[in-house]
């Protein structure tokens, strides 16, 4: 079934074919081929350091040593195997290898607490850590290098109104995305059981506009073929992790509320938040006396001081490293921070280029004001314009403000309006599926991109006014 060209060129997108299943492309078997091969490499990826590190640093028989390496390997499959398939729109957002690490490690604890009941056991604690920082360095290379290729695209169809999905459709078109095989767009539920059976999709996208309890009813009849159903803002959440601002309802606001929503408790947000400011200190705390010399080297305070808007909209002081001159803004006039700004100083630049002038803000977390991770907060002088030029923006305070963010690994610096509205794309996708796991791949992220010394990560704030970003809002 050819889609409507003339709609298609309408709605700015490029025509499109429905795409029918091939025999033995969409086999949802485990046991198939591409699906036992990527199975049996993540077997391997345990069993190969499990049974390696037990021979080699025990002194059991080969009765023993088979039933060590044995129940350990279960631990740590099983782990990494919970790992792979929780959380499954977080995780294929932060990367197989965030999720062998969550897995690797819930195997260690699991391992360790069955040593220490079980003394004659007989693996050392040395041997555990081992067996663990080796399960997670095969299994996510093999999760990153191998697994990847072998596991077929998911195939996705959409439902709704073509003008609604161009822009996915677009970027699904991409030649770099290769996670997804776009099998078409049905704009009406005429004949949609049909398209079903014929396409087999793994996903089945609803468009904004569509008509949901006629699609539902369609889609209940065919629900053997073995789909699964999202929204097209949920799909952007699974596949990019973001969230489509320009086509975002008031619903989707809605999902953050949730009964169901996975909770993350500000006594846990508020304890790793602390744990992780004695780490930073003790790490980093030589160089603030270096930091503050090297500020001195122009004229000015060493710690700049500037009101910043927080958590439901409440101001509060924020500290950094002064990187600009000191006469870089008149008094009641703040100015937009621009890429390769001229107020930077020399040493500035260098500064914000590795993050060290935000090193100060661990105050700030202590405080009570910041969490080491959330949306960076905004000065108050620019708010009433992102207001009126952002949809959304002020949801950015249902949670703290971070010292880094999700938006800030992502996209970095923005000097435009869309690049402030991608950001907030970003920033609402950590809203809703923040959690432990998502901080510590954010702050990991973060710390690799510091070392590098990425310049993505070295500016706070926008560039220019901002225009009026065009949104739909039901």
């Amino acid at each position: 079934m050819k889609l409507d060209e003339r709609a298609d060129r309408a709605a700015g997108g490029p025509s499109l074919r429905l795409v029918p299943a091939r025999d033995g492309s969409h086999d949802r078997n485990p046991l198939g081929s591409p699906r036992l091969l990527a199975e049996l490499g993540k077997v391997a990826a345990v069993a190969i350091p499990t049974f390696g590190v037990v021979a080699a640093t025990t002194h059991l028989d080969p009765v023993r040593t088979a039933f060590s390496g044995t129940v350990l390997g279960l631990v740590w499959y099983g782990a990494v195997n919970y790992s792979l398939g929780a959380s499954r729109t977080t995780l294929a957002v932060l990367g197989p290898r965030i999720a062998v690490a969550r897995g690797a490690g819930l195997g260690l604890l699991v391992a360790t607490v069955l040593g220490a009941w079980f003394p004659g056991f007989g693996v050392p604690l040395d041997a555990t850590f081992a067996i663990a920082a080796l399960v997670f360095v095969l299994g996510a290379a093999w999760e990153t290098v191998v697994a990847r290729h072998l596991t077929p695209p998911k195939r996705l169809l959409l439902i709704g109104p073509r003008a609604g999905s161009s822009t996915l459709v677009n970027e699904l078109q991409d030649p770099s995305e290769k996670r997804f095989e776009l099998v078409g767009v049905a704009e009406t539920i005429d004949d949609l059981q049909r398209i079903v059976r014929a396409t087999q999709p793994d996903l089945v996208a609803l468009v904004p506009g569509s008509d949901r309890p006629r699609v539902f009813a369609e889609l209940l009849e065919c629900a053997d073929s073995g789909f699964r159903v999202l929204e097209l803002a949920q799909f952007y959440e699974y596949a990019f992790g973001r969230v489509p601002v320009q086509d975002l309802t008031r619903a989707w606001f809605m999902s953050v509320l949730h009964f169901y929503q996975s909770p993350y408790s500000r006594f846990v947000k508020r304890a790793t938040d602390l744990l992780g400011v004695v780490l930073i200190v003790l790490l980093v705390l030589p160089l603030f006396p270096l930091l503050s010399l090297l500020v001195l080297s122009t004229r000015g305070p060493v710690v700049l001081r500037q009101t910043r808007i927080g958590e439901h909209g409440r101001p509060f002081t924020i500290y950094k490293f002064r990187t600009m001159y000191a006469d870089a803004e008149r008094p009641g006039q703040a100015v937009w921070a621009s890429v390769d700004d001229p107020r930077v100083t020399r040493t500035g630049r260098l500064m914000r280029r590795f993050r060290l002038d935000e090193l100060p803000q661990v105050w700030n977390v202590v405080r009570g004001d910041m969490s080491i991770v959330g949306p960076r907060p905004e000065r108050p002088e620019f708010i009433e314009e992102l207001h009126e030029t952002v949809p959304f923006w002020s949801r950015r305070h249902l949670v703290k403000p971070g010292i880094t963010g999700w938006a800030q690994i992502k996209r970095g610096y923005t000097a435009d309006a869309q690049g402030t509205v991608e950001k907030l794309s970003y920033d609402l996708w950590y809203i809703r599926h923040r959690s432990l796991t998502v901080d510590a791949a954010i702050c990991a992220r973060t710390l690799w991109a510091a070392l590098r010394g990425d310049s993505r990560l070295a500016a706070d704030g926008e560039a220019q006014p901002l225009r009026r970003v065009a949104v739909t809002i039901d």
